[in-house]
Protein backbone atom coordinates (compact mmCIF):
# COMPACT_ATOMS: atom_id res chain seq x y z
CA UNK A 1 0.00 0.00 0.00
CA UNK A 2 3.09 2.58 0.74
CA UNK A 3 4.88 1.59 -2.11
CA UNK A 4 1.59 1.90 -4.38
CA UNK A 5 1.07 5.38 -3.07
CA UNK A 6 4.50 6.67 -2.98
CA UNK A 7 6.07 5.27 -5.78
CA UNK A 8 3.76 3.85 -8.17
CA UNK A 9 3.65 6.42 -11.54
CA UNK A 10 0.47 4.88 -13.26
CA UNK A 11 -1.26 5.20 -10.37
CA UNK A 12 -5.02 6.70 -11.37
CA UNK A 13 -6.48 9.63 -9.67
CA UNK A 14 -8.46 9.63 -6.86
CA UNK A 15 -6.71 6.18 -6.09
CA UNK A 16 -9.32 3.48 -5.80
CA UNK A 17 -8.04 0.21 -3.87
CA UNK A 18 -9.76 -3.58 -3.32
CA UNK A 19 -8.58 -5.71 -0.61
CA UNK A 20 -9.52 -8.86 -1.06
CA UNK A 21 -8.58 -10.89 1.87
CA UNK A 22 -10.19 -13.56 3.74
CA UNK A 23 -12.19 -13.41 7.24
CA UNK A 24 -9.92 -13.92 10.15
CA UNK A 25 -6.76 -12.13 7.87
CA UNK A 26 -6.78 -8.74 9.36
CA UNK A 27 -8.89 -6.34 7.54
CA UNK A 28 -9.68 -4.21 10.24
CA UNK A 29 -6.14 -3.81 11.53
CA UNK A 30 -5.18 -2.89 8.52
CA UNK A 31 -7.87 0.11 8.62
CA UNK A 32 -6.54 1.10 11.66
CA UNK A 33 -2.27 1.11 9.98
CA UNK A 34 -3.83 2.91 6.87
CA UNK A 35 -5.58 5.77 9.15
CA UNK A 36 -2.67 6.19 10.77
CA UNK A 37 -0.10 6.12 7.70
CA UNK A 38 -2.59 8.90 5.97
CA UNK A 39 -2.85 10.53 8.88
CA UNK A 40 0.73 11.34 8.60
CA UNK A 41 0.40 12.36 5.20
CA UNK A 42 -1.91 15.10 6.05
CA UNK A 43 -5.48 13.23 5.84
CA UNK A 44 -8.09 14.25 8.85
CA UNK A 45 -11.61 13.09 7.13
CA UNK A 46 -12.46 9.55 6.98
CA UNK A 47 -15.65 7.81 6.14
CA UNK A 48 -16.70 4.30 6.89
CA UNK A 49 -19.35 2.82 4.82
CA UNK A 50 -21.34 -0.76 4.83
CA UNK A 51 -24.40 -2.33 3.55
CA UNK A 52 -25.37 -3.04 7.43
CA UNK A 53 -25.79 -1.11 10.76
CA UNK A 54 -24.96 -4.09 12.62
CA UNK A 55 -21.31 -4.19 11.40
CA UNK A 56 -21.28 0.00 11.92
CA UNK A 57 -21.56 -0.92 15.51
CA UNK A 58 -18.70 -3.30 15.70
CA UNK A 59 -16.29 -1.41 14.15
CA UNK A 60 -17.33 2.06 16.49
CA UNK A 61 -15.59 -0.67 18.93
CA UNK A 62 -13.00 -1.51 16.94
CA UNK A 63 -12.31 2.30 16.35
CA UNK A 64 -13.86 4.49 18.94
CA UNK A 65 -14.59 2.47 21.83
CA UNK A 66 -11.52 2.24 24.15
CA UNK A 67 -13.09 -0.20 26.55
CA UNK A 68 -14.02 -1.95 24.13
CA UNK A 69 -11.75 -5.15 24.02
CA UNK A 70 -11.99 -4.97 20.34
CA UNK A 71 -10.36 -1.83 20.36
CA UNK A 72 -7.53 -2.01 18.12
CA UNK A 73 -5.90 1.56 18.36
CA UNK A 74 -3.40 2.13 21.05
CA UNK A 75 -5.26 4.14 24.12
CA UNK A 76 -2.83 7.23 23.42
CA UNK A 77 -1.67 7.72 19.48
CA UNK A 78 1.55 9.97 19.45
CA UNK A 79 2.39 11.19 15.73
CA UNK A 80 5.94 13.28 15.96
CA UNK A 81 5.59 14.29 19.42
CA UNK A 82 2.13 15.32 19.52
CA UNK A 83 -1.31 13.28 20.70
CA UNK A 84 -4.30 12.48 18.55
CA UNK A 85 -7.63 11.58 19.21
CA UNK A 86 -9.58 9.41 17.54
CA UNK A 87 -13.55 10.67 17.07
CA UNK A 88 -16.44 9.84 15.70
CA UNK A 89 -18.46 13.03 13.98
CA UNK A 90 -21.07 13.44 11.67
CA UNK A 91 -19.72 16.64 10.49
CA UNK A 92 -16.30 17.18 8.91
CA UNK A 93 -17.06 21.21 9.03
CA UNK A 94 -16.98 21.04 13.11
CA UNK A 95 -14.09 18.94 13.34
CA UNK A 96 -10.78 20.09 14.86
CA UNK A 97 -7.91 20.02 12.17
CA UNK A 98 -5.73 17.48 14.44
CA UNK A 99 -8.01 14.76 15.21
CA UNK A 100 -8.41 11.53 13.20
CA UNK A 101 -12.10 11.87 12.49
CA UNK A 102 -14.19 9.34 11.01
CA UNK A 103 -17.92 9.03 10.14
CA UNK A 104 -19.69 5.55 10.20
CA UNK A 105 -22.80 5.22 7.91
CA UNK A 106 -24.48 2.71 5.76
CA UNK A 107 -24.06 3.70 1.83
CA UNK A 108 -28.13 3.81 2.12
CA UNK A 109 -28.12 6.05 4.63
CA UNK A 110 -24.93 8.40 3.25
CA UNK A 111 -26.77 8.46 -0.23
CA UNK A 112 -30.36 9.54 1.36
CA UNK A 113 -28.76 12.13 3.76
CA UNK A 114 -26.71 13.59 1.37
CA UNK A 115 -29.76 13.91 -1.25
CA UNK A 116 -31.94 14.97 1.55
CA UNK A 117 -30.06 17.68 3.25
CA UNK A 118 -30.72 18.16 7.13
CA UNK A 119 -29.17 19.71 9.27
CA UNK A 120 -25.51 19.62 10.97
CA UNK A 121 -24.94 17.11 7.91
CA UNK A 122 -22.68 16.95 5.71
CA UNK A 123 -23.67 18.18 2.30
CA UNK A 124 -21.96 17.37 -1.28
CA UNK A 125 -20.13 21.05 -1.17
CA UNK A 126 -18.56 20.07 1.83
CA UNK A 127 -16.71 17.01 0.15
CA UNK A 128 -15.22 19.79 -1.97
CA UNK A 129 -13.37 21.50 0.99
CA UNK A 130 -11.86 18.09 2.45
CA UNK A 131 -9.84 15.63 0.91
CA UNK A 132 -11.27 12.43 2.21
CA UNK A 133 -10.53 8.38 2.52
CA UNK A 134 -13.37 6.68 2.11
CA UNK A 135 -13.47 2.75 3.57
CA UNK A 136 -15.76 0.17 2.28
CA UNK A 137 -16.34 -2.86 4.21
CA UNK A 138 -18.04 -6.13 3.32
CA UNK A 139 -18.07 -4.25 -0.04
CA UNK A 140 -19.46 -7.69 -1.52
CA UNK A 141 -22.29 -6.79 -0.37
CA UNK A 142 -22.52 -3.34 -2.50
CA UNK A 143 -21.42 -5.69 -5.48
CA UNK A 144 -24.37 -7.74 -5.30
CA UNK A 145 -25.86 -4.71 -7.61
CA UNK A 146 -23.16 -5.28 -10.02
CA UNK A 147 -24.44 -8.17 -12.23
CA UNK A 148 -26.28 -8.88 -15.51
CA UNK A 149 -29.89 -8.63 -14.31
CA UNK A 150 -30.87 -6.07 -11.72
CA UNK A 151 -34.83 -5.53 -11.04
CA UNK A 152 -36.35 -2.38 -11.63
CA UNK A 153 -35.81 -1.64 -7.94
CA UNK A 154 -32.37 -2.94 -7.73
CA UNK A 155 -31.02 -0.65 -10.94
CA UNK A 156 -32.52 2.35 -9.04
CA UNK A 157 -30.84 1.43 -5.93
CA UNK A 158 -27.48 0.71 -8.26
CA UNK A 159 -27.89 3.94 -10.11
CA UNK A 160 -28.66 5.80 -6.79
CA UNK A 161 -25.64 4.34 -4.62
CA UNK A 162 -23.24 4.21 -7.09
CA UNK A 163 -23.63 7.61 -8.14
CA UNK A 164 -23.16 9.44 -4.62
CA UNK A 165 -20.28 7.41 -3.99
CA UNK A 166 -18.57 8.17 -7.16
CA UNK A 167 -19.60 11.58 -6.81
CA UNK A 168 -18.44 11.96 -3.81
CA UNK A 169 -14.60 10.27 -4.37
CA UNK A 170 -14.51 12.07 -7.61
CA UNK A 171 -15.20 15.32 -5.91
CA UNK A 172 -11.26 16.38 -5.32
CA UNK A 173 -8.29 13.79 -6.85
CA UNK A 174 -6.81 13.57 -3.97
CA UNK A 175 -9.34 11.63 -1.87
CA UNK A 176 -8.98 7.90 -1.48
CA UNK A 177 -11.51 4.71 -1.63
CA UNK A 178 -10.24 1.53 0.20
CA UNK A 179 -12.47 -1.61 -0.56
CA UNK A 180 -12.36 -4.55 1.71
CA UNK A 181 -13.75 -7.55 1.04
CA UNK A 182 -13.62 -11.50 2.13
CA UNK A 183 -16.06 -12.54 -1.05
CA UNK A 184 -16.04 -11.40 -4.51
CA UNK A 185 -17.12 -13.25 -7.54
CA UNK A 186 -14.28 -12.70 -10.29
CA UNK A 187 -16.58 -15.04 -12.96
CA UNK A 188 -19.05 -12.23 -13.19
CA UNK A 189 -17.79 -10.13 -15.89
CA UNK A 190 -19.19 -6.87 -14.66
CA UNK A 191 -17.11 -7.55 -11.69
CA UNK A 192 -14.00 -8.17 -13.20
CA UNK A 193 -14.41 -5.26 -15.31
CA UNK A 194 -15.13 -3.07 -11.98
CA UNK A 195 -12.19 -4.62 -10.16
CA UNK A 196 -9.59 -5.65 -12.25
CA UNK A 197 -7.58 -2.56 -12.12
CA UNK A 198 -8.26 -1.87 -8.52
CA UNK A 199 -7.04 -5.13 -6.70
CA UNK A 200 -3.82 -4.27 -4.25
CA UNK A 201 -3.89 -7.19 -2.36
CA UNK A 202 -5.66 -11.08 -2.75
CA UNK A 203 -5.67 -13.25 0.09
CA UNK A 204 -8.73 -15.43 -0.15
CA UNK A 205 -9.95 -18.36 1.77
CA UNK A 206 -7.74 -21.19 -0.33
CA UNK A 207 -4.70 -19.22 0.74
CA UNK A 208 -5.53 -18.45 4.09
CA UNK A 209 -6.53 -22.45 4.83
CA UNK A 210 -2.92 -23.30 2.63
CA UNK A 211 -1.06 -20.92 5.08
CA UNK A 212 -2.82 -23.12 8.10
CA UNK A 213 -4.70 -20.07 9.60
CA UNK A 214 -8.21 -21.09 9.03
CA UNK A 215 -10.32 -23.81 10.37
CA UNK A 216 -10.76 -26.81 7.96
CA UNK A 217 -13.63 -26.97 6.15
CA UNK A 218 -15.86 -29.85 5.76
CA UNK A 219 -18.56 -29.73 3.39
CA UNK A 220 -22.22 -31.52 4.37
CA UNK A 221 -23.94 -32.36 1.15
CA UNK A 222 -27.87 -33.14 0.93
CA UNK A 223 -30.42 -33.66 -1.53
CA UNK A 224 -33.35 -32.60 0.43
CA UNK A 225 -35.71 -29.54 -0.24
CA UNK A 226 -34.70 -25.84 1.11
CA UNK A 227 -36.48 -25.94 4.12
CA UNK A 228 -35.27 -28.73 5.39
CA UNK A 229 -31.78 -28.38 4.73
CA UNK A 230 -31.91 -25.14 6.73
CA UNK A 231 -32.78 -27.19 9.39
CA UNK A 232 -30.42 -29.89 9.36
CA UNK A 233 -27.76 -26.51 9.47
CA UNK A 234 -29.56 -25.03 13.22
CA UNK A 235 -29.76 -28.72 14.67
CA UNK A 236 -26.32 -29.07 13.73
CA UNK A 237 -24.80 -25.67 14.29
CA UNK A 238 -26.68 -26.21 18.33
CA UNK A 239 -25.33 -29.61 18.52
CA UNK A 240 -22.02 -28.22 18.43
CA UNK A 241 -22.81 -25.58 20.62
CA UNK A 242 -24.11 -27.94 23.36
CA UNK A 243 -21.33 -30.38 23.08
CA UNK A 244 -19.34 -27.62 23.33
CA UNK A 245 -20.80 -26.01 26.53
CA UNK A 246 -20.92 -29.57 27.82
CA UNK A 247 -16.60 -29.18 27.45
CA UNK A 248 -16.96 -26.00 29.09
CA UNK A 249 -15.52 -24.71 25.30
CA UNK A 250 -16.15 -20.81 24.53
CA UNK A 251 -17.63 -21.69 20.96
CA UNK A 252 -19.85 -19.88 18.16
CA UNK A 253 -20.86 -22.97 15.55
Amino acid sequence: FIEYLENEQSKKLPIQLLFNMATGSGKTILMVAFMLYLYEKGYRHFIFFVDKTNIINKTIDNFINKKSSKYLFANRIFIDGQEILVKQTENFSKNERDNINIHFTTISGLHSKLNNPQQDYMTFDDFKKYKVVFISDEAHHINALTKNRLSKTEAEEKKSWEYTINKLVNSREDNILLEFTATIDWRNPQIFSKYQDRVLKEYDLKKFREDKFSKDIFLFQSDSEMTERMLQAVIISQYRRKVAEKNKIALKP
